[in-house]
């Protein structure tokens, strides 16, 4: 990014009207962490004002995965472990989410894309916790933005984007951002980089985010020369991509993602349980956030072998277990929960599957055989039977260890395991016990033992299956739960009227308003909008013709104000207007300009269309206001001042004495 043109292209690109933006209280929050000395405390007390931004701010802080401390409860804490240009980031990275899901570019999908992101932002999160190798704070904000620029320049060049996206279909590319370089003059990878270190993320994030751009390294295992947080990065992404896929093309996926795992250092049971964790965490994020997810990728199901230099002492046979195994061990359909069982028989054929054959078949379980204890557990991970029953003497890998080996899976502890041995030999039935087997049989079994353990399986699976269907309903009631808080905590600080933020909302943001402007003596100035004629428009009208007034009132308003001012309804016919940074000559230009935007908006139409007018009082913060309670009053003051001549604006205060107080 140090190229001069490449540097000048960025900054035409940054200086374009439509470069997508935060807004609102994102865009507030932003321009505050971007003043000097901003203290966090500060900062916490902005985001208070985004009640939505906070509760995510705090959700975000808990997956730092900080074991010094319990859950965080407390914004300042949540700021304090985040720092603020992660706060700021994420500030941004929400709100373009809110904002910008839909684009001009045909072939570009904002909701997959965002949902990839999402996942990336979760899995890169867990990944880079489990490690602690590198800055945690970033890591969701990094996962969130790591793609931005392509969404930026599908924004600004639809027409230019639309070609290569239909071309891709996609499918990332080996090197996208030649042909985005050609096509624009810059490539998605290089922007996203660009923009994250314009928010102050660190540089060691952002040449990973670079990288996402170039050539793809196909061989994980042996590229020694890639840094670990690009390996990482690349690792997160492609998780996003298995969790938006369709379900068809997930298995041809994994392989990738244990190359990647295997490369990083990962083992294949560690790798599991944390993309397990980053699909969960995905759908709870998604539901938060109003952002379809689809379905959750089964990642244990689709394990094929652990790592081949895992610590475990089974680790060489299950890694050689692969190619031999596979063939003999077809995947059956998982049959409907009824008496039947999936069944893995593992042994000679002549001592153990033919004699347990028939009797097994007859009784409607479904079978998958192994010859011996290396293709046993090959089958085992790839099938994954409701029932294992494995001979002690299984050839290249006996049944104890087999047992062992397997209970090492995730996906492996929940098999019904039962050993098929001597039981005059003790010591093999204590170690099978120990190694994790559910039952010892002698060999060969009676068919009334057989069919007893039997039993005791089809209970336990059927528990398993209840204890699954229980779990999915806990995250499905716990994400509507969560959707549901967050909507309600919401509906408490809105207007339902007119959307705008209500009374107690105008309460909490004059008071943080206040604390920042007396910190950096900088002005502040507050409004109270009076509407003159909404009384006269209910009772000529109908009070369906008042709120249509309301709600056309508080748009033109809106029109006219400035992002990181407030608008509140406090009740009835009046608003409230903060205007942080804002001195008396500045506030009382800004309500001019809102009083003509009302007066010019028709509230009921007609051969003769009817105009609303309003008085608005305007005060800033002097001398004479001791707290925001006196500012307001004297707005309020000022407000009756201009509803003596209506369609008008006044303020109790002098030019001068606001002069002085800024």
């Amino acid at each position: 990014m140090s190229n001069t043109p490449v540097a000048k292209r960025l900054d035409e690109i940054k200086g374009m009207n439509d470069f997508p933006q935060p807004r609102g209280p994102a865009l507030a929050l932003i321009r505050l962490t971007q003043r000097e000395f901003v203290s966090l405390a500060v900062v916490a007390h902005a985001i208070k004002a985004d009640p939505t931004f906070a509760v995510r701010a705090i959700k975000v802080a808990n997956g730092l995965g900080d074991s010094d401390h319990g859950p965080l409860v407390s914004l300042r804490d949540a700021v304090d472990a985040l720092g603020v240009p992660p706060v700021r980031s994420l500030a941004m990275g929400f709100s373009l989410l809110e904002n910008y899901r839909t684009s001009p570019c045909p072939g570009f999908d904002g909701d997959r894309f965002w949902a990839q992101s999402l996942a990336r932002a979760v899995a890169l999160q867990l990944l880079v916790a489990a490690r602690d190798e590198f800055p945690r704070a970033e890591a969701f904000s990094v996962g969130l933005l790591a793609r931005v620029g392509e969404l930026v320049l599908a924004t600004l060049f639809p027409q230019a984007c639309g070609p290569l996206l239909q071309r891709r279909a996609g499918k990332r590319e080996a090197n996208s951002s030649l042909a985005e370089s050609e096509a624009m003059g810059v490539g998605a990878a290089t922007l996203s980089a660009s923009i994250l270190l314009d928010y102050n993320l660190s540089e060691a994030y952002a040449e990973a985010v670079e990288s996402l751009g170039g050539p793809v390294a196909l061989d994980y295992a042996n590229d020694a020369g890639q840094p670990k947080l690009r390996l990482l990065l690349q690792l997160a992404d492609h998780i996003g991509d298995i969790c938006v896929a369709p379900e068809a093309n997930w298995q041809g996926m994994m392989s990738a993602l244990f190359d990647m795992g295997e490369a990083l250092g990962i083992d294949a049971p560690n790798l599991i349980a944390i993309c397990d964790r980053a699909a969960h965490d995905w759908r709870e994020w998604g539901a938060n956030l109003e952002l379809a997810t689809g379905p959750m990728p089964r990642f244990e199901q689709s394990e094929l072998v652990p790592s081949a230099d895992s610590a475990t002492p089974s680790s060489e046979p299950v890694a050689a277990a692969t190619a031999a195994a596979r063939p003999a061990a077809p995947a059956p359909a998982a049959p409907p929960r009824t008496g039947a069982l999936r069944i893995l028989l593992v042994g000679a054929e002549a001592l153990v599957r033919a004699p347990l054959r028939g009797q097994l078949s007859s009784a409607g379980h479904r079978l998958v055989e192994a010859d011996n204890g290396r293709q046993g557990l090959a089958a085992a991970i790839e099938s994954q039977p409701e029932v294992i029953l494995v001979d002690a003497a299984a050839a290249e890998l006996d049944g104890v260890e087999l047992i062992r080996t397997l209970r090492q899976f995730k996906t492996g502890r929940g098999i019904y395991a039962l050993l098929l041995g001597d039981h005059a030999d003790e010591e093999q039935m204590v170690r099978a016990f120990e190694a994790g087997a559910d039952g010892f049989l002698a060999l060969p079994p009676t068919p009334r033992a057989l069919a007893a353990h039997l039993l005791a399986a089809q209970r336990v699976a059927g528990l398993q299956e209840d204890l699954r269907r229980d779990q999915e309903e806990l995250r499905r009631v716990s994400a509507e739960l969560s959707a549901s808080n967050q909507k309600l905590k919401e509906a408490g600080m809105t207007d339902m009227l007119t959307g705008c933020p209500n009374r107690r909302y105008a309460m909490e943001r004059i008071q943080q308003e206040w604390a920042m402007a007396a910190r950096t003596e900088r002005p502040l100035a507050c409004m109270v909008i009076d509407l003159d004629n909404l009384k006269q428009i209910n009772d000529a009208h109908g009070h369906e013709a008042g709120d249509r007034t309301l709600k056309l009132v508080a748009s033109a308003i809106k029109g006219e104000m400035r992002a990181q001012e407030v608008l509140a309804r406090s009740g009835g016919d009046e608003f409230i207007v903060i205007c942080p940074d804002t001195a008396l000559e500045a506030a009382l230009a800004c309500a001019e300009r809102m009083r003509a935007a009302a007066a010019a908006q028709p509230v009921v139409g007609g051969a003769q269309p009817l105009h609303s007018s309003v008085s608005i009082g305007v005060a800033v913060r002097d001398a004479s206001t001791l707290d925001p309670e006196a500012l307001i009053r004297l707005a309020d003051q000022s407000a009756y001042l201009a509803k003596r001549n209506r369609n008008s604006v006044a303020t109790m205060q002098t030019a001068l004495r606001a002069g002085r107080s800024a």
